[in-house]
Formats: C-alpha cells, sequence, structure tokens
C-alpha cells in the first residue's frame, strides 16, 4: 500500500506541473515525430536495418555484462557517432521525410487559401482542360507504342521539382502531341533510352537518367526502366508510366509501388486523377 501511494504522489505531482499548451505541443510532437520515423521505414530497407539495431544492442549488453573491454571500447566509439552513421546510410529516407513535410506544408497553405477564398475555380477548370487535351495526346502514342513494343519512360512532375534529373537530360519544353512522343521515343532516335520529364503538360525534358530502386525483392522478369520508374517514384511524389519494350506491357510506378501490366484506359483514369487540380462543388471539367 505504502509503494503504492507512493506512485500516486508520483502521478499527481507529474499532473500538477503540467502545462495545457507548452506540454501538450511537446507530446504532439514527439508523437508526430514518432509517427513519420515509423512510417519512414516502414517497407522499406530501414525496417531491415532497424532490426540489425535490435541485435546490435542485444550483442553490446552482452559485451557488457560479461565486461568484455575491447569489445565494449568499439561498440561505445560506434555509439558516438551513431547520429552521423544514421544521418548517411538513411539519408534518402530522410530527403523524402523532409519532402513529405513541405508537401504536407504546402497543403496546408493551399487549404487557408481556400478557406479565404482566394483560390479561383476558373484557372483550375483552364488547367484541366490542357490536361484532358495532353493525357488524350500522349495516350495515343502510348497505345501505339504498347503495340509495337516500343519502350517508353516518362516521369510526370508534380510537387517535388525534379530539376536534378532534368539537367542530366535535353531542354524540350514543347507541347505534348502524339507524334512528339512518338519521334523521342523512336528505337532510333538519340533520346529513346531516356526518360522524358512531363511537367506543366508539356514535354519538358528527355533522355534523362533515373535513379534505380535499390528494392531487392523485384521481380527478375522487369527491366532496368520499371527499376528506375520505381526508383523515381521512391525519391519524390511523380508518377512514372512505363511500357515495356519486351511485351509493351504498360506499367505505373507511384509512392515507390508498381501496377505492372495495366489496361491504357485505367493507365489513363488513373494519370487524369493525378494532374487535376481539384475544383470546388465539382463539374464536367474537374472532380
Amino acid at each position: 500500500m505504502t509503494n503504492i501511494g507512493g506512485l500516486f504522489e508520483k502521478i499527481v505531482s507529474v499532473f500538477s506541473t503540467y502545462s495545457i499548451v507548452s506540454d501538450t505541443l511537446d507530446l504532439l510532437l514527439l508523437t508526430f515525430l514518432f509517427y513519420s520515423i515509423l512510417k519512414m521505414i516502414r517497407d522499406s530497407r530501414a525496417l531491415t536495418f532497424a532490426k540489425g539495431i535490435f541485435v546490435f544492442l542485444v550483442v553490446y549488453g552482452v559485451v557488457l555484462l560479461l565486461n568484455m573491454q575491447a569489445s565494449a571500447y568499439l561498440f561505445q566509439t560506434v555509439f558516438d557517432n551513431i547520429l552521423l552513421i544514421l544521418v548517411v546510410i538513411f539519408a534518402p529516407e530522410i530527403r523524402k521525410l523532409l519532402e513529405n513535410m513541405g508537401a504536407t506544408s504546402k497543403a496546408i497553405s493551399s487549404i487557408r487559401g481556400f478557406l479565404n477564398r482566394t483560390s479561383s475555380n476558373q484557372k483550375s477548370i483552364i488547367y484541366n482542360e490542357r490536361v484532358d487535351v495532353a493525357v488524350n495526346e500522349l495516350f495515343r502514342a502510348v497505345s501505339d507504342m504498347s503495340d509495337k513494343k516500343i519502350g517508353a519512360l516518362m516521369v510526370f512532375e508534380k510537387e517535388t521539382p525534379l530539376g536534378e534529373i532534368v539537367e542530366t537530360g535535353t531542354i524540350v519544353n514543347a507541347e505534348i502531341t502524339s507524334e512528339m512522343i512518338g519521334n523521342v521515343f523512336y528505337p532510333k532516335a538519340p533520346l529513346h533510352d531516356g526518360a522524358a520529364i512531363i511537367r506543366d503538360c508539356k514535354l519538358y525534358a528527355a533522355g534523362c537518367i533515373l535513379p534505380l530502386t535499390s528494392k531487392n525483392n523485384i521481380s527478375s522478369d522487369l527491366g532496368t526502366r520499371h527499376r528506375a520508374a520505381i526508383g523515381m517514384s521512391e525519391q519524390s511524389d511523380a508518377l512514372v508510366l512505363v511500357v515495356s519494350e519486351e511485351t509493351g506491357a504498360i506499367s505505373i510506378a507511384q509512392d515507390g509501388k508498381l501496377q505492372h501490366d495495366i489496361t491504357d484506359g485505367a493507365a489513363r483514369e488513373q494519370l487524369l486523377n493525378f494532374l487535376k487540380m481539384p475544383v470546388v462543388g465539382g463539374d464536367k471539367h474537374g472532380k
């Protein structure tokens, strides 16, 4: 009973010094950070590394228990530099986390703009009409390339700027037409092996080099284009469309996941949903 009474007094003392504003914000910030870290390591190589860290800690505990001085010194050296080690190893994941936080900030700004009635439906409607025209032209070419088994790789930029990727290719900055897309990916064309970057409903660049995914569980049937598509979608919020040179199959990569061998109709619908701007109230031009 004495122990229970002491525990109760400690709990009461904690809540007696609780600040509604600062302590609540502190708890919310810590919760958000832990949630973001768990979300970052889920379904990625970071989860495997986290398991390795756990094993490392268990071994370290055994080393300390047995008083193994040389090993303890080595482990302690690693722990002294653990923050730097984690930053180097998880650089891609940390970059993506910061990009997602930036996108969240932008979304909050967009909501604030809507609440202040500063957004313009007319602009969204005009932009969505451009999207319809561009996607229709693009899928005329995609269907043709799929039938003829001509390989293609197209990246549709969204919030994350792809300037570093654009610099690896050639600036085109042309309106999207089925003829233009077909010429870029024509097998004997100089830019056909690289990726095309679609920005603001335009063919902005071609012949670009994309980062390959580091995942090891990718099917051996998928080639370099598909691995590059997954890698690009892991490092940005872009949607990547692939046409297989071997089978003509159409695939879409987004958020590090690949939808393989889907119909051109399903791919077209997904791309429209990805590119179109929201229209308050909705109408035939936007959903």
